[in-house]
Parts: C-alpha cells; sequence; structure tokens
C-alpha cells in the first residue's frame, strides 16, 4: 500500500534508520540557512498513535520564541497605525549592501523597534515551554518546541528525543518575559 506521507512508509524510516546508525546520533540535521545556536530542524525516528514515523522537529529557545512573539505584536500594532503597512523586506544593492529603506518603511520600522522595546521594559509578553505536533503535513508529524535553555545544543536535542520517545517529558509550565541582551550593553 503507497504512503501519502513519506514520513510513515517503512523505506524512509529504514533509511533515516541506516543513516542515523552509520552516524551513531539519534537524529539528522535538516540542511538549513535557519539552523543556529537558538534554533535547530531535525529529523527523528518515533512513534505516532502506534506507528512509527519521522518527526520532522524544531527546537528552538524560549527567548527565541519570547522575540518570536513582541515581533508579531509589533507587527500588528504598526499594522493598526499605518494602513499601508507591509512586512518590511530588505533588499540587497549589486554589492551584496543593504540597500536604504524609504521613508515609510523606516518610519514602520523605529515604530516597531519602539514597540518592542516598550513590551520588553513592561514584560508584557510572557512564554512557557510548549510542545505542538502536526500531522497534517507533507513529510512525516512536524514537531514544534521551545525550551528554556540558553542554546539548542547536541545534548539539548538527545535529551529532548530520548525523553520523548520514552513519553517522560515535562515541559516547564513556568512563564518567563527575557529582556534584550542589548540593553546590557548601554552605558
Amino acid at each position: 500500500m503507497p504512503h501519502s506521507n513519506p514520513g510513515f512508509d517503512p523505506t524512509h524510516i529504514a533509511k533515516l534508520k541506516a543513516q542515523l546508525a552509520k552516524s551513531g546520533k539519534p537524529y539528522s540535521l535538516v540542511d538549513s540557512e535557519d539552523n543556529g545556536p537558538e534554533y535547530v530542524n531535525f529529523h527523528f525516528i518515533g512513534m505516532y498513535e502506534g506507528k512509527e514515523v519521522i518527526y520532522d522537529a524544531v527546537l528552538y529557545t524560549l527567548r527565541l520564541h519570547h522575540e518570536s512573539e513582541i515581533y508579531e505584536i509589533a507587527e500588528h500594532k504598526a499594522a493598526q497605525r499605518f494602513p499601508e503597512f507591509h512586512k518590511i523586506r530588505y533588499e540587497e544593492d549589486e554589492n551584496g549592501d543593504i540597500k536604504a529603506l524609504d521613508d515609510l518603511d523606516e518610519e514602520i520600522g523605529l515604530f516597531m523597534t519602539e514597540v518592542m522595546m516598550d513590551l520588553e521594559e513592561e514584560e508584557a509578553v510572557k512564554v512557557q515551554e510548549y510542545l505542538e505536533l502536526d500531522d497534517r503535513v507533507e513529510f512525516g508529524v512536524s514537531l514544534n518546541a521551545a525550551l528554556n535553555v540558553d542554546e539548542i545544543t547536541e545534548g539539548v536535542i538527545n535529551k529532548f528525543i530520548k525523553e520523548y520517545n520514552a513519553d517522560t517529558l515535562v515541559l516547564d509550565t513556568t512563564l518567563y518575559s527575557f529582556q534584550n541582551e542589548d540593553e546590557e550593553m548601554e552605558l
């Protein structure tokens, strides 16, 4: 029987198992320019509703989740204040330098920055660890999780997979707010 979602296909699962056995790791990084110290996309094998599946997982820090929430609020407030609002897109010139924003984009950018700084200062946005699954995707099961760690390291990923697959993962329900680190550098 053909599988409409290749992440549930035993052939794909067997290929990933072989790759993981060869690497000695319980996961395989997804090649993405978004991967960094606070965000990592990877595949691992686990069970979902009694079936073996490849999880397309993204782990990111709670700090990054907080920043993302603040940015979304700032965008929403900018859209309310500026009827002609559109997401600011930075373009490069022929030398690879970022082109200057037009006056409206610059005004919107400054407004958003002010909103974000106010939200941080007031600690108006609070976040907690969470995990979200989505099986209505093209490949496997999508798993997104925010963890209260400084970085998403190999050790963090290994611990997460082990606890998730053993059904022993416990998320911290404490609400956190973060301050932008750049403020620490002010004199």
